[in-house]
């Protein structure tokens, strides 16, 4: 799904620049919200998921919002067809 995202994200950045339109997207791992809780809630679970993320943990909600409020200021108002990865550096 997410790599549906990343290419609908470039597609679009491309056909909506003569309008002034930028296109980008977040692509968070796993973060811990009410959806998330039964994996987490479980001790034993949430450490093995932990384990697999460089930075130790999962990812809470500003975490994300950071990158999304970039995303929507003046600051990146060069940047289109992007998708920036908060992931705690799973992907790297």
């Amino acid at each position: 799904a997410k790599a549906g995202v990343v290419m609908l994200t470039k597609i679009l950045a491309v056909e909506l620049a003569q309008y002034n339109i930028r296109v980008n997207a977040v692509a968070p791992s796993m973060v811990k919200t009410k959806f998330s809780q039964p994996l987490w809630d479980d001790p034993e679970t949430l450490k093995e998921i932990e384990s697999g993320i460089p930075l130790g943990r999962l990812a809470e909600t500003d975490d994300i919002t950071g990158s999304v409020l970039f995303l929507a200021s003046d600051a990146s108002s060069y940047i289109t067809g992007h998708t920036i990865i908060v992931d705690g550096g799973l992907s790297a």
